[in-house]
């Protein structure tokens, strides 16, 4: 799903021509065979045990992970007191983290043999919260942007609207794991309503983004970067966790040009690899905001406020840096 790097604004998005994709290194046999044995593995445990009992494999696995991965927990650990500078307990700090690897390792397991999977019995387990929204942004014509962030696992959310019926587009890394390109091309191959979902990499045009609105499409992104990514792409200082960190705005911009309702989305994991998607108003007035630095500031600042309560809300959805 989408990724967290986005393009500069254009000034004249008519006069830019859009490159083609770069092309991919195919995976190799190896990598492929790998891949299929897990998944393999992984459906055949479903079948047996049910998802139910896919999900207490992937908290068994992800508890053992938490017991011999000592540097990850300590990266989950140093990531828990930024969030929470008045400090933890030491018995609720170790529980936040084993939390943490559960959720993550149950997470990933499910991403493998998503397609495998019954629509129905999928789109059951996952609750829509303010698709009013989503619905209002898109009777206007103009498209939506939805605001994402790197916590949780929000490939769900873009998979479901697009299993929904909506026209989905997303940004994400010319450096994308194989697995991530694995999966993909399998999810394609079973679901037609993923297979015709846009993936843009992170340096394309911006042409192509104004076009998804144009088209009363969605367009959905990640803005809270954890490092530099360029002289090129627009960002906006926003107070977060009680530092100050660059936001990339480059999507939000456009967005705003076009008239595009931008919303924010959560997705939360829970027990029995049930799902919450959680999808926020406008964060400004589309019918009055315009590409102006105070309201692209308002706009930024507003949506790291929101991801600091969801991260005090859901500790075990943090992103660890």
């Amino acid at each position: 799903m989408p990724t967290d790097a986005m393009p500069p604004v254009a000034a004249e998005p008519a006069a830019i021509e859009p490159r083609p994709e770069a092309a991919e290194r195919p995976l190799s046999i190896l990598t492929r065979a790998k891949f299929a044995l897990v998944r393999g593995f992984l459906v055949a445990w479903m079948r047996l045990f049910s998802l139910t009992g896919l999900y207490w494999l992937g908290r068994f696995f992800g508890t053992c992970e938490y017991l011999v991965d000592y540097n990850r927990r300590r990266r989950v650990a140093r990531r828990l007191e930024q969030i929470f500078p008045e400090g933890l307990p030491a018995r609720v700090r170790r529980l936040m983290t084993r939390r943490w690897f559960c959720r993550v390792r149950c997470d990933k397991m499910l991403y493998l043999i998503l397609d495998r999977i019954p629509r129905d019995k999928l789109l059951n387990r996952i609750r829509f919260h303010g698709r009013e929204h989503l619905d209002a942004a898109l009777a206007r014509g103009k498209g939506a942007y939805i605001m994402l962030a790197h916590y949780g696992s929000h490939h769900v959310a873009g998979f479901m609207m697009a299993l929904l019926g909506y026209r989905v587009a997303g940004v994400r890394d010319p450096k994308e794991a194989p697995l991530r390109r694995y999966i993909q091309q399998k999810f394609s191959a079973t679901w037609p309503e993923v297979a015709a979902m846009r993936m843009y990499f992170a340096d394309t045009f911006p042409r192509m983004f104004f076009r998804e609105f144009q088209d009363n499409g969605i367009l959905c992104s990640a803005l809270d970067v954890d490092r530099f990514r360029g002289e090129h792409l627009k960002t906006c200082p926003v107070r977060i966790f009680g530092q100050t960190r660059e936001f990339l705005t480059g999507t939000l911009q456009i967005a705003l040009r076009c008239g595009a309702p931008a919303m924010q989305g959560f997705i939360v994991s829970r027990k029995n690899f049930y799902y919450r998607w959680e999808l926020s108003p406008p964060l400004a007035d589309p019918d009055t905001a315009a590409d102006t630095p105070e309201i692209v500031a308002d706009v930024m600042q507003r949506y790291a406020d929101n991801i600091e309560r969801h991260a005090r809300q859901h500790p075990d959805h943090i992103q660890k840096y």
